[in-house]
């Protein structure tokens, strides 16, 4: 059965960095694009940022750009999300997802697979 397990989050004071793991069990990893979503309250599920099979190609939501790196390793099934400058609005539960074809998309419909998600809460 298709799996993504995400481990990482935690607290983490602002300014602070975290790194984020998915680890996919039951597909050929290498042939599916990579993304993480976050889920903040109050708020809808939002992009984050992606990688394509390959890991060449990456895209990053506005809000993210200089202070995350999405990267993955084919041979350990693992996408991974650095996140530096952690500010408080950054706190969300982060999603893994993973879908067929190219990276450069950015709705949650656009994406068929997810994992359970991490919390990270980031203090003042």
């Amino acid at each position: 059965q298709v799996q993504l397990v995400e481990s990482g989050g935690g607290l983490v004071r602002a300014g602070g960095s975290l790194r984020l793991s998915c680890t996919a069990s039951g597909l050929t990893f290498r042939d599916y694009a990579m993304g993480w979503f976050r889920l903040a309250p109050g708020k809808e599920r939002e992009f984050v940022a992606s990688v394509s099979w390959s890991g060449g190609v990456t895209h990053y939501a506005d809000f993210v750009k200089g202070r995350a790196t999405i990267s993955r390793d084919n041979a350990k099934n693992t996408v991974y999300l650095q996140m530096d400058s952690l500010k408080p609005d950054d706190a969300a539960v982060y999603y893994c997802a993973a879908r067929s074809g190219p990276s450069n998309y950015f709705n949650v419909g656009d994406w068929g697979i997810w994992g359970q998600g991490t919390q990270v809460t980031v203090s003042a």
